[in-house]
């Protein structure tokens, strides 16, 4: 990842802090091993953790940015499968329950 003025970078870095903010803490945990991994300094205290993302090195924020996106990836894949699993309950239980129950109308009895 490369930035061609800083303040790209800094809006880079700003909406992955957003991001960042909005994961679940299983996620946030995992940003915070990339970190250190990469020997990030990481200030922590009783309300979390903190980290200056102003001095990260480029190759860090790629990292970091790529493990967003695959988040983002399995979020929406995820979403789509749970959108697919309702569409075939509804198109197979629905329906046949449909077939199962037919509607008696009056004229048939007569018959």
């Amino acid at each position: 990842m490369h930035f061609s003025s800083p303040q790209e970078k800094m809006e880079a870095i700003s909406r992955m802090k957003d991001k960042i903010e909005t994961l679940s803490k299983y996620h946030q945990i995992e940003i915070l091993k990339i970190l250190s991994k990469n020997l990030c300094k990481l200030n922590e205290n009783k309300s979390g953790v903190y980290v200056n993302l102003t001095y990260l090195p480029e190759d860090t924020i790629a990292e970091m940015q790529k493990y967003l996106d695959y988040t983002k990836d399995q979020e929406d894949t995820l979403i789509a499968m749970e959108y697919q699993k309702e569409e075939f309950k509804n198109a197979f239980f629905i329906e046949k329950e449909d077939k199962d129950n037919p509607t008696i109308s009056y004229s048939s009895l007569n018959k």
